[in-house]
């Protein structure tokens, strides 16, 4: 099936940048793109640019005292810690409000692209900033794009919306801004809190007093593999979708889920995750007539895995998957050695040639 898609681009997005030795490093994002484009996958989408969030959309979810605040740390370089910025995870850097409100304007873009009818499908491949909470940064994020798309979409009429959150970290924010709206249906797999930030995240989360069952939590242990993590996958989450029958999708595909990852303890293969953005893709046809967002997340291994797994989701949403067995462009190969002086992988799959893991 070939699918519409509006992918919101900007090389501006990659100022989105905590500074040298952050592990939120842009390059990631800027490497998929030019992967995604060496397979002429961007070919089969619209690629559009956008405009920066105004406060008024950052305001559906974010206070007016932490937008300022954002704003003034980001012209002053003053750390703020009341709001959380200033941390080792959430450094002030120069034009933090305007970085971010980038993010934000290009997840709602994609998002409007779906509403309107323009596409089947939205993506925003430099948005999943999942752990920003009302009035505080947390986790690498400042504003929380997948939450601000979603108040959007409500106040678009949309009366049912699910978020399902693949990334290794628990997708507290986005959990907690609507924990007590039955509106709202938030799905997150990841790495259990015990062992791994934020800390939160466990099976007895289910939703506020007003929206019981709204939230639903799948957290795993360290050194799980592929298997296991589909299996949860396909025992919770379709069903969990279909009892709540949403109108619209949006989800978040961190591929920190990777083996390679530095920052966390999973041990998922790119393989692995395709399968998981293909069974998102899947779900937003079979629940909401295909009105979907994807957005990118956490991912910190910069060369090896990030630029992979999102080449395969933007295929993905088109309709048209990568073949995993497919080598890389020898063009895409000479940039990141260039841009990074790193090596490239050389396929699109972890599998050895005889279908192991490599």
């Amino acid at each position: 099936m070939t699918c519409s898609v509006t992918a919101a681009w900007d090389e501006r997005l990659l100022d989105y940048d905590f500074g040298d030795g952050h592990p939120l490093n842009p390059v990631r994002v800027e490497l998929t793109m030019e992967l995604a484009r060496s397979f002429g996958v961007l070919d089969r989408m619209s690629v559009v640019g956008f405009e920066a969030a105004t406060d008024e959309l950052l305001g559906l979810v974010h206070s007016g005292g932490y937008i300022e605040a954002v704003r003034v740390a980001g012209e002053t370089l003053h750390p703020d810690p009341s709001h959380g910025l200033g941390t080792p995870d959430d450094p002030v850097f120069p034009r933090m409000h305007e970085a971010s409100a980038m993010v934000a304007g290009a997840t709602i873009e994609a998002a409007r692209a779906v509403v309107s009818g323009a596409s089947d499908h939205g993506v925003s491949i430099s948005g999943g900033l999942h752990h920003a909470m009302a009035s505080r940064a947390s986790g690498f994020c400042v504003y929380n794009d997948p939450a601000i798309a979603i108040a959007w979409l409500l106040a678009q009429g949309y009366d049912r919306v699910a978020y399902v959150d693949i990334d290794v970290h628990h997708g507290d924010g986005v959990q907690a801004i609507f924990y007590d709206d039955p509106r709202v249906l938030t799905i997150s797999l990841h790495e259990s809190g015990r062992t791994l930030f934020p800390g939160t995240g466990f099976a007895d989360e289910i939703g506020g007093p007003n929206a019981r069952g709204s939230a639903l939590n799948v957290p795993f242990p360290p050194g799980v593999v592929d298997a296991k993590w589909h299996e949860a996958f396909d025992a919770e989450v379709p069903a969990a979708l279909r009892r709540f029958a949403p109108e619209f999708l949006v989800s978040q595909h961190g591929c920190d889920t990777h083996a390679l990852d530095p920052l966390a303890n999973l041990l998922l293969t790119v393989d692995g995750q395709l399968a998981a953005h293909a069974k998102v893709h899947a779900l937003a046809h079979e629940l909401c007539g295909g009105r979907w967002l994807a957005t990118g997340g956490g991912g910190y291994e910069l060369v090896q895995v990030v630029p992979r797994s999102w080449a395969h989701l933007l295929a993905v949403t088109t309709g048209e998957p990568l073949d995993a067995t497919s080598e890389t462009p020898e063009d895409w190969r000479e940039f990141v050695r260039r841009r990074t002086g790193r090596t490239a992988p050389t396929r699109m799959t972890d599998r050895g040639p005889e279908g192991e893991n490599a």
